[in-house]
């Protein structure tokens, strides 16, 4: 509940005020003219030069790992289920790609992970070929704040293994996809548009070829698409399309206008027509939101469409307030006189409603405005927005309209209104569906998920305490609809009862992570703030499993709800976490003992009202960890642990824009390493400031780089106290082109790097702490490196898929790299042999590098008993080297002396390369091992026998020996290692130690015999 109370919270926030606005006409489109939209020839292209980066790349054989988390998992946008077999069923992630279970959601396999795009609006299977043929429209059609935009659309006819475009490239948002229920060449696309730019490429789109050519059906303007499409299943030439008219900018979100509306086809979709115009019924102006559409199966002649109605509740006739009530809308009207005549009662009851600090009282707000210190205006901005004026009734919000003839007419199905169900972020919901063998029951999702069983006249709650809010799909079984599938923010849900009860299929690592951070606990903890599902912490090596339901609690552990943004850990002591919700809502938080803080920023009547982004970024100073930094339009310090604040600056934006979103606020604060003080920030309308004494005063460093750029990320570098790298974001222009930029001279001059990089917004530019010539560079997209301080960069995507990278952290101490995806949860990686990639190892032919000490295991060639009907136990050392050629490469490990005892070969890649050794030796040198071992023993020793194990194998011995690698071109290096025979010690000495780590304990476990035991 904690989750849902915090996001709605947020929400609200951020779009009540455009949600009650008493709209008199469709408003011209609030768009940034100055930033051309990127083509979709340029992204498809981004698609061929992001391979060549991974082509040419010198680490793709560094692998990542996946911690998780997965419990919470992330936003669900579809699901299409094999009706004949309901455990077989597909789903569709808003950022993380489409999964497939086939035993009920226990387990999902990926499918779509390396096309131009991982974002998905809608899927649609064909469940005659046996779920083979499956279509996705790309695009989150959802339009929130990270909606990615999509290529158009793909289709597979493997069942997802491989994937063909199938066009309408410029739609960016698809709302729905329908399949013809007889002719597979027959599709209908319903594609919502450009979600920060107007476009003609939207509305309702139609092929008879199988996507080799589209006809679009249905275009109403460049601001109207389509959103949701269903179909008469014994019909099919009738059609139904909820079309939506909504725009958005960085700072403004219009989310309805008088072109919203249902219409219909009767002709399969080849001409449609209003059906929800005057006389309808239907309602009818600029306060129509989003609109949803469903059919009943059963009877295709009642038909529901939900709506988001922005229009204002009316007035009820009753008064509302009393004459005395003193109002934010009086005060707008008031001069100095009429405040100063008010009675301190009244000036009293205000503040208190308002929740004034306790320092303002009646008497001191009316000395100030008497001398003239503060205007009245002032109080209200103290509080309230700029655009309060605007609205003093709240919006209709959902509501449910039923026809019982096809359209023609329409009737509001309930009398009350639907509270806490779309709230004021409709914009984000708007289905509607229909039990396919009961007309009169229907599933609604919402911030809540309600059901009626007469109709839509009365509705009740399905939401469980394990179920999260925020709802966007909804399937009944057709046979039994007290069987659903839920699809959430939070992931899968399932029902057998009608929502009485749900459990989760939450295994896919699916999480949406806003940002990240580490400890410098051993092992050192990762901490991510997510999208909708709060901030949790767990263990840099969590390997995702099912054992936590036996041990009955989950690796990772929730410290926050709402939105979970940006953390900062105290590594003193590993516990003081400084993290919170959207809109600068942070706390300082104890992990151990629960204790909670919040972080209060100064503001006094008369400022300019404190803004914070979505993301309000914060950060530890890098040498005094008892001072923090925090941003909103200003920058503030604590240096007592937070608990009083300071603000040290004026507004380091542009001043903001007038919006109900909040615009003109800093989205990044780095500190030299080098340099106490040396503080720079960024802010999400394209300007960089400096401090170079603590934040007492700033400079503005920006006009060299390209203006009006959301600024992702500054990053100081660990290396050149000068020296600073800044990545710069047009995602909310619909621009995708990427920048990266660096400076030496304290943002003096700027020069572009990554003149390589394909087409993708940049989120992320960190400078390894190690090699100075090392930088990360995390895109919408993918995952670059650059060796070379920019100039090139390569891809690193290893075994990760092509999803959205939104933070990047280098462990210092570890040297792993972790990512934070939007879309994929957390990986991480050894970064430590590409640390290594200086100018002079990779003008070698063949290199080296340092392998890892081997211990003597006694367990090497032991089988146990208890074991036997699992999968072989696989034993794996990893030997790295780097080759600037490629093919066959020969390894061969050898004694001291010479003797022969492995040959091993690698298919060499040029860059960095793994081969993998499992410590056994060739049978046939056995006798001359044997042998070299005694010959090479000390006098007194026993005689080493070396004996065929449990498994057939034979494995090496202690003692010192000789590696050589040999490449297709005949480049040879060979390295002296070791194998030792590890102290022993006693089980009761080692067990403390073992609990240590997960990977001490194995240790301990296979050293003792113990592995598979409890």
């Amino acid at each position: 509940m904690k989750n849902r109370i915090l996001l709605c919270v947020g929400l609200a926030l951020t779009f009540s005020v455009n949600a009650q606005k008493k709209k008199k006409e469709t408003p011209t489109p609030l768009i940034n003219q100055s930033l051309n939209k990127t083509t979709a020839t340029e992204r498809l292209k981004a698609l061929e030069i992001r391979k060549a980066l991974e082509a040419k790349s010198l680490v793709n054989n560094v692998k990542f790992r996946s911690i998780g988390p997965t419990v919470m998992s992330g936003r669900v946008v579809d699901v299409d289920v094999n009706n004949q077999n309901p455990t077989e069923f597909y789903v569709a992630y808003a950022s993380g790609g489409l999964w497939k279970t086939e035993n009920n959601g226990i387990s999902f396999s990926s499918l779509f992970d390396n096309e131009a795009v991982m974002t998905i609006g809608d899927i649609a299977v064909d469940w005659k070929t046996n779920g083979k043929t499956i279509w996705i429209g790309t695009g989150e059609a959802n339009s929130s704040r990270s909606s990615y935009a999509g290529v158009g659309m793909y289709k597979s006819e493997d069942g997802g293994k491989t994937w063909q475009h199938k066009g309408l490239n410029e739609t960016h948002h698809i709302g729905k996809v329908i399949l013809h229920p007889t002719d597979p060449n027959t599709v209908w696309v319903a594609a919502l548009g450009s979600l920060y730019s107007a476009n003609k490429e939207r509305g309702l789109f139609k092929t008879t070829d199988g996507g080799k050519t589209w006809k679009q059906t249905l275009f109403i303007d460049e601001n109207t698409g389509g959103i949701d499409l269903t179909i008469d299943p014994s019909n099919p030439n009738t059609l139904y399309a909820g079309m939506w008219y909504k725009t958005r900018s960085a700072w403004n979100f219009v989310e309805s206008g008088r072109t919203t509306g249902v219409y219909k086809s009767t002709n399969g979709g080849d001409t449609w027509t209003l059906i929800t115009g005057e006389s309808s019924g239907f309602p009818q102006g600029d306060g129509n939101g989003r609109v949803g559409v469903g059919i009943s199966p059963k009877n295709p002649n009642i038909v529901y469409a939900v709506l988001d109605n922005q229009k204002n509740r009316p007035d009820d006739g009753k008064k509302k307030e009393e004459d005395n009530l003193l109002t934010a809308k009086k005060l707008r009207s008031m001069n100095s006189e009429q405040f100063l005549a008010l009675s301190e009662n009244q000036i009293s009851e205000y503040l208190d409603e308002k929740r004034f600090p306790e320092k303002y009282t009646a008497k001191s707000l009316k000395a100030d405005i008497k001398v003239g210190k503060i205007q009245v205006m002032d109080i209200v901005k103290f509080t309230e927005n700029a655009n309060d004026d605007l609205f003093d009734t709240p919006i209709t919000g959902a509501e449910v309209y039923r026809s019982e003839d096809g359209g023609k007419s329409w009737k509001r199905t309930h009398k009350d209104y639907l509270d806490w169900v779309f709230n004021t972020y409709g914009y984000y919901f708007g289905t509607v569906f229909v039990a396919p063998d009961n007309a009169d029951k229907i599933v609604i999702p919402g911030y809540q998920l309600v059901k009626s069983d007469d109709g839509g006249k009365t509705f009740q709650s399905m939401n469980a305490e394990n179920v999260h809010a925020d709802h966007h799909i909804v399937w009944i079984n057709p046979t039994n609809s007290k069987h659903q599938i839920l699809g959430n923010d939070g992931g899968i849900n399932i029902t057998y009862d009608d929502g009485k009860t749900w459990f989760k299929a939450n295994t896919p690592a699916v999480g949406q992570l806003y940002a990240l951070q580490v400890d410098m606990a051993k092992p050192y903890n990762v901490y991510a703030g997510l999208q909708d599902n709060g901030v949790w912490f767990g263990s840099s090596t969590n390997k995702p499993n099912y054992e936590w339901y036996a041990e009955g609690a989950y690796p990772f552990k929730s410290i926050m709800g709402g939105d979970g943004m940006q953390i900062a850990v105290d590594t003193r002591d590993n516990q003081t976490v400084y993290t919170g919700f959207q809109f600068g809502n942070y706390f300082k938080l104890n992990t151990a003992n629960g204790s909670q803080k919040y972080l209060q920023m100064p503001q006094e009547v008369g400022e300019v009202k404190n803004r914070f982004n979505w993301q309000s970024p914060i950060l530890l100073s890098r040498h005094n960890q008892d001072i923090i930094y925090f941003g909103g339009n200003r920058f503030f310090r604590s240096l007592d642990k937070g608990e009083t604040w300071k603000a040290l600056s004026g507004d380091l934006t542009k001043g903001g824009k007038e919006g109900d979103v909040p615009f003109g606020t800093l989205t990044t604060i780095d500190e030299s390493p080098l340099k106490f003080g040396l503080l720079y920030v960024g802010t999400d309308d394209g300007l960089i400031h400096i401090s170079k004494d603590g934040g007492y005063t700033w400079a503005k460093i920006s006009d060299g780089l390209p203006q009006n750029l959301w600024v992702s990320r500054v990053n100081t570098s660990n290396h050149a106290e000068g020296t600073v790298y800044v990545s710069l974001n047009g995602y909310r222009d619909d621009h995708f082109n990427s920048y990266v930029y660096r400076s030496t001279d304290y943002g003096t001059t700027w020069q572009k790097l990554g003149e390589d990089l394909p087409a993708e917004p940049v989120n992320v530019v960190k400078e390894d702490p190690k090699n100075p010539n090392l930088l990360y560079v995390g895109t919408d997209h993918s995952l670059y490196i650059s060796v070379n301080q920019g100039k090139s960069f390569m891809r690193m995507s290893g075994n990760m898929p092509a999803v959205a990278v939104h933070d990047l952290i280098v462990h210092p101490r570890d040297n792993e790299l972790v990512v934070g995806t939007h879309g994929r949860s957390i990986y991480i990686a050894d970064v430590s042999l590409v640390q290594q990639l200086t100018d002079s190892l990779m003008n070698k032919d063949l290199h080296l590098f340092t392998m890892k000490t081997i211990n003597l295991n006694p367990r090497w060639g032991k089988v146990d008993a208890s074991r036997k009907y699992d999968e072989p136990e696989k034993r794996e050392y990893f030997i790295s080297y780097f080759t600037k050629n490629t093919g066959k490469t020969k390894v061969t490990i050898a004694t001291d002396k010479g003797l022969v005892l492995k040959e091993l070969s690698d298919d060499s890649e040029a860059g960095i390369n793994t081969v993998v050794w499992n410590y056994t030796i060739n049978p046939a040198v056995v006798t001359d091992y044997e042998k070299h071992l005694n010959d090479t023993k000390k006098k007194d020793d026993k005689a080493i026998k070396v004996e065929e194990g449990e498994d057939k194998a034979f494995y090496i011995k202690a003692g010192k020996y000789k590696i050589t690698f040999e490449t297709a071109n005949g480049v040879k290096s060979e390295k002296d290692f070791e194998i030792k025979t590890p102290e022993r010690r006693s089980r009761r000495a080692m067990i403390p130690s073992a609990m240590n780590s997960p990977e001490a304990f194995e240790e301990w476990m296979e050293e003792e015999g113990l592995e598979g035991k409890k």
